[in-house]
């Protein structure tokens, strides 16, 4: 039954992934049309064809490997300098530039002079490119409200599960307390598990992130504490002693290999899950996209510790990169837990939820080929031309996006190299889950 469970859950987040391409292709795809510019191919894959059929002008199919997708626009590229489209030069940099922009043209017909893409103004140029991550991005808002308000999310509560003894700094949370340990505030006060704390130091408690904040804020403190025991209210005292603690993240949870000298109660929340309101939702969104640009700059450090996991066999952290590969497998060992249907359900939904928002990052960094390169392309040509039209001097023409090709090749291939290393993880040192 686990097996089965298991693959269930990867062929769940094979069409999750698959829905999640198309979906991309479809706003670069709707808008193209929008702008009258050709798309000869819209593509969901890479590889062979395993299936196509054509329709008006646009021969749409599945690839073999569901890795990405593409649509192919005519005359992504303006003409070179010479007017020509074709390859004419012996120096391997130029014919890079020279090839893409051949590619570009080779399904050109009669008649779609005015279908190019480049031809289109600058502004049409970024709504196109934009198009396929922005849809990325609605998808993820989408499935991020119906987990959080359909399904809830897991969080920490106001209500102590255990307290802890004595007060240990980080480094030494694990091990057991000394004789000359200072006993935790928590204990002192009588804290006790199962009290869902109501107020402290005379502010309303609604959630544990609230409360944790307050903690650290009152080192060296002489509080009241309210909680609710048993059906009724109680009154405690704490004097809240200071503490070598990990430093917490936007959403309240501690980061590893952190420390600061903060405030320590001494307990550790229960966990449940809440369904949150719209604007809940959203606040906790917004923190989520926030983690993931942060996540996104720190990735070439985290490189190191992935190499150590290929080649020594180091264990992978738990925010080690992951590619789709290794999502899928967690999206098979989320299934095969023995969890309710629901919470099962709704991890799958917030892990093809962040998926969705990693490609709008990813894709919106400012290099070729991602369409942010494109966007950004677009961009310098239109300021460019305003600033050429503001000190009246002849108009430049369309920015050359196809001189950045070599560049776009030495992107491409660091990326190709580091999915490579991601997948050679997830496979045989992968991220688990419990």
């Amino acid at each position: 039954m686990t097996t089965a469970m298991t693959v269930l859950g990867i062929v769940v987040f094979f069409f999750g992934l698959l829905f999640s391409i198309a979906w991309h292709e479809l706003g670069h795809l709707s808008t193209a049309k929008l702008f009258k510019i050709r798309v000869p191919q819209y593509m969901v894959g890479f590889g062979p064809t395993v299936w196509s059929r054509k329709k008006g002008e646009t021969e749409y199919g599945v690839k073999a490997i569901p890795l990405g997708g593409y649509i192919r626009m005519i005359g992504m590229f303006p003409p070179g300098e010479d007017g020509r489209i074709t390859k004419r030069s012996s120096s391997p940099w130029r014919s890079m530039i020279e090839d893409a922009r051949e590619a570009s043209y080779e399904e050109l017909l009669p008649g779609d002079e005015d279908r190019l893409f480049y031809t289109r103004k600058p502004w049409k140029r970024v709504i196109v490119m934009f198009a396929g991550p922005f849809m990325n991005l609605i998808l993820a808002f989408v499935l991020f409200l119906v987990s959080m308000m359909g399904f809830g999310a897991v969080m920490n509560l106001p209500t102590v599960d255990s307290v802890v003894p004595c007060v240990l700094p980080v480094s030494q949370a694990k091990e057991t307390c000394k004789p000359d340990s200072l006993p935790s505030p928590a204990g002192a006060a009588g804290l006790k598990s199962g009290d869902t704390i109501v107020s402290f130091d005379g502010h309303p408690i609604s959630t544990y992130k609230q409360l944790s904040g307050d903690i650290r804020d009152s080192a060296e403190k002489t509080v009241p504490i309210v909680v609710r025991r048993g059906g009724q209210q109680l009154t405690l005292t704490a004097t809240i002693q200071k503490n070598t603690l990990a430093k917490l993240d936007q959403n309240g949870d501690p980061i590893p290999g952190t420390e600061t000298v903060t405030g320590f109660l001494g307990i550790a929340p229960t966990s449940g899950v809440v369904r949150l309101g719209f604007g809940d939702s959203v606040s906790r969104m917004t923190d989520m996209a926030d983690t993931g640009l942060h996540s996104l700059i720190a990735l070439p450090g985290k490189i190191p510790a992935l190499w150590d996991s290929v080649v020594k066999g180091t264990p992978r952290q738990a925010d080690s990169p992951v590619g789709m590969v290794g999502a899928a497998r967690v999206g098979g060992q989320v299934f095969a837990l023995h969890l309710p249907a629901s919470q099962r359900i709704a991890f799958m939904i917030n892990l093809l939820a962040g998926i969705n928002l990693s490609l709008f990052l990813f894709n919106m960094l400012p290099l070729l080929p991602l369409d942010g390169g494109h966007v950004a392309g677009a961009v310098w040509e239109s300021i460019r031309r305003r600033a050429a039209a503001l000190f009246k001097r002849p108009d430049p023409g369309p920015f050359d996006v196809a001189k950045l090709m070599p560049l776009a090749y030495v992107v491409a291939s660091i990326f190709i190299g580091f999915t490579l290393l991601v997948l050679i993880a997830d496979v045989i040192n992968p991220v688990k889950i419990s």
